[in-house]
């Protein structure tokens, strides 16, 4: 019973020398915030509120994003990171806890003695046993800290790589659009050219104008026929990029309506600078990797001690199997084992003193992490405001260019220009239409952009709205 009584007391102050921790504990960082964005856009409600599929008021491109989230490659390896990170975790944490196994053996052993004949001894035993470290220095707890610090991790970069995803669907759907805006403008230049060149043709063989007008004719002719050729083949590019983002083989992509149709958000609110850091997963990703590797301080700290090992055995042996006694020939032990650093004591103040560095390495990625996000906030607030007074600008100058056109092509007809003026206010115009239609893609790129760098759009659909991501794994709390 005294022994007893021993073993209990011991083990009752291990588990009270348990509840400390070597290390830091981790605190949230608080980077500078600004008050407000430089170039903020007034509104009641910041954009990140509404989710993709509302943002994308198109059924259309609703159906090819939730395609690509359920199909795409790259996300489902993201996803399959979270699964990994989680057995990680599952595994780690088990060294917290007593551990159980089996052993069995068989030997045989040959004594001599001169006096008589040699004997043989075999011996069987099977046993259960029972070990356990516990966890003084706060190793294992750091290291469970540590893992479950980059699950979370894991699980941000699952949420960026889907917020990405969906703005480059998005992106993808609008070049196509404006590639066929670009082929449809292209085509009917070449359909006006055409014709310009039939009546210079008639002309020049009627002697009323020179043999210069009619290959200036031709040439432009020929170029608006080399950009169909050319928005046709880019149009192809675009197609097939898309149609691997889909996770599918290359193929034709459905459009609903052109570019010039859609719909705007008449106000692009962003929300307050300080939710930016609740809601960018990459900034909460390397929050979570500066977490995990302060917790690993701790973890090398811990080695710089000795441990302890218990274990406890229970079994049966015999010399003879045929005549085993279940009764009888039962043994247990009981023991523990203690382990220190003697002489490696350099190398593991080194090992601190790595992990300090490393994670003075993270603190710093984080901050720069914070840094680029505003900064790509305010870059995406200025394109928004920008590519839409680029695109009134651009309409404009398309509308005075159509309208020089027309004059200059009655000035010609009616003798009083050369057919250079003619050219040179048909080239301008194709080279505005052109232009205009990118300014519109730009405008969309820019809200698409805008919306991503705020963290919005990363959600999947509840199945009762749409059909919900089957990639998306389910959050873990722990």
């Amino acid at each position: 019973m005294p022994q007893i009584r021993k073993a209990v007391v011991v083990l009752l102050s291990l588990l009270l020398a348990s509840s400390c921790a070597l290390g830091p504990d981790f605190e949230r960082p608080e980077p500078a915030v600004p008050a407000a964005y430089k170039g903020d856009i007034s509104g009641s409600q910041a954009i990140t509120n509404l989710k993709w599929w509302q943002l994308y008021q198109d059924p259309v491109l609703q159906d090819l994003v939730r395609t690509a989230l359920r199909n795409n490659q790259d996300l489902a390896a993201a996803a399959a990171r979270i699964e990994e990170a989680s057995a990680v975790l599952g595994f780690t944490r088990a060294d917290l806890y007593p551990s159980l196994g089996a052993a069995g053996s068989i030997s045989r052993n040959e004594f001599k003695n001169p006096a008589r004949d040699p004997e043989e001894r075999r011996g069987y035993s099977l046993s259960a046993v029972l070990s356990w470290e516990p966890d003084i220095w706060g190793k294992y707890r750091r290291a469970s800290e540590a893992a479950r610090a980059e699950m979370r991790a894991s699980e941000y970069f699952y949420r960026a790589a889907t917020l990405s995803l969906v703005a480059r669907v998005a992106n993808a759907y609008f070049l196509i659009l404006d590639l066929d805006n670009r082929i449809a403008i292209a085509s009917r230049t070449l359909q006006s050219r055409r014709k310009s060149t039939e009546i210079i043709q008639a002309r020049f063989d009627k002697g009323y104008v020179s043999k210069l007008d009619l290959y200036q004719a031709q040439v432009e002719e020929q170029s608006a026929a080399v950009a169909v050729f050319s928005f046709t083949r880019q149009l192809k590019y675009a197609e097939n990029a898309l149609s691997i983002l889909l996770g599918r083989l290359p193929g034709d992509i459905p459009r609903s309506q052109s570019l010039e149709t859609r719909k705007l958000l008449p106000a692009v609110p962003t929300g307050m600078p300080s939710e930016l850091l609740q809601r960018r997963p990459d900034v909460l990703a390397a929050e979570e990797l500066l977490h995990a590797q302060m917790a690993r301080i701790g973890v090398a700290q811990a080695l710089r001690f000795p441990s302890i090992s218990l274990s406890a055995a229970f079994g049966i042996e015999t010399l003879a199997f045929s005549s085993l006694n279940l009764d009888r020939d039962q043994f247990w032990s009981i023991g523990g084992d203690l382990f220190g650093p003697v002489l490696s004591a350099d190398r593991n103040v080194s090992r601190v003193e790595v992990e300090k560095a490393r994670t003075k390495q993270l603190a710093l990625a984080y901050e720069s992490t914070v840094l680029n996000a505003f900064r790509e906030v305010e870059d995406s607030i200025a394109a928004v405001n920008t590519f839409a007074s680029e695109y009134e600008a651009r309409a404009f100058q398309v509308e005075a260019g159509r309208n020089a056109s027309i004059l200059s092509r009655a000035r010609y007809d009616a003798g009083e220009t050369s057919y250079l003026e003619v050219l040179d206010t048909e080239r301008s115009l194709f080279r505005d239409e052109l232009a205009e239609s990118e300014a519109l893609r730009n405008r969309f790129n820019s809200l698409v952009q805008l919306y991503m760098v705020l963290g919005g759009g990363w959600e999947a659909e509840s199945s009762s709205n749409a059909d919900a991501n089957s990639n998306v794994p389910a959050q873990t709390t722990n």
